[in-house]
């Protein structure tokens, strides 16, 4: 079955940024743990799926994806200094939460979601980077289709219902709960697009 609109589809994958010789890989999908995810469902980048349109189980696929397909330029003026008294929970700090390098679900002044990456903490402010974590990278990908079926109604309506979006931590494709091996701390943010936090 060839992967189209309303498929569930899985798939193989190291994610690579940089460029030449400098090229790092920044997460994979194994075969134990594989991008899954229903096309056509605005839960992935658009470059991602129109490179995997009309590829079927057992296809391999290797493609580059620029930044500005993927996830723009770092926009520095997304990195915000926060007062510290915002993370308190009755009083206190919960630092198993609040330490360097976390990423933490937040929420503007309009209600809308966002994850943020803690850059610092000092005494009295918290500077987060609200930027995707991939923001500013050309995405290079190789990989192979395990899978493609069409999506049961289940699977269709979780997405509806918000179960399609990973944000606890990007699937990858990874929408921005990680189910792969990643280099970093952030979750899955291969190719996830579909979610705004």
């Amino acid at each position: 079955m060839k992967i189209s609109d309303s498929k569930f589809v899985t798939v193989t994958y190291d994610l690579y940024v940089g460029e030449g010789d400098e090229r790092e890989l920044m997460e994979s999908a194994t075969s134990e743990r594989p991008l899954e995810f229903v096309f056509g469902t605005n839960s992935m980048i658009k470059a991602f799926e129109d490179n995997l349109y009309g590829l079927a189980e057992g296809d391999t696929f290797k493609f580059t994806i620029e930044q500005d397909d993927a996830y723009g330029e770092y926009d520095d003026s997304r990195v915000l200094d926060l007062p510290l008294s915002i993370f308190e929970v009755d009083g206190k700090i919960d630092e198993s939460m609040l330490f360097e390098g976390n990423t933490l679900p937040m929420m503007d002044a309009d209600g809308n979601r966002l994850m943020g990456s803690i850059v610092s903490i000092s005494d009295s402010e918290v500077t987060m980077d609200f930027n995707h974590p991939l923001a500013g990278e050309t995405l290079h990908f190789e990989g192979a289709v395990i899978g493609a079926r069409e999506a049961s109604a289940a699977e269709i309506a979780a997405l509806a219902t918000g179960g399609g979006c990973e944000c606890s931590g990007g699937g990858c494709g990874c929408s921005e709960g990680d189910d792969h091996d990643h280099d970093h701390s952030h979750k899955g943010h291969g190719c996830g697009g579909g979610c705004s936090c």
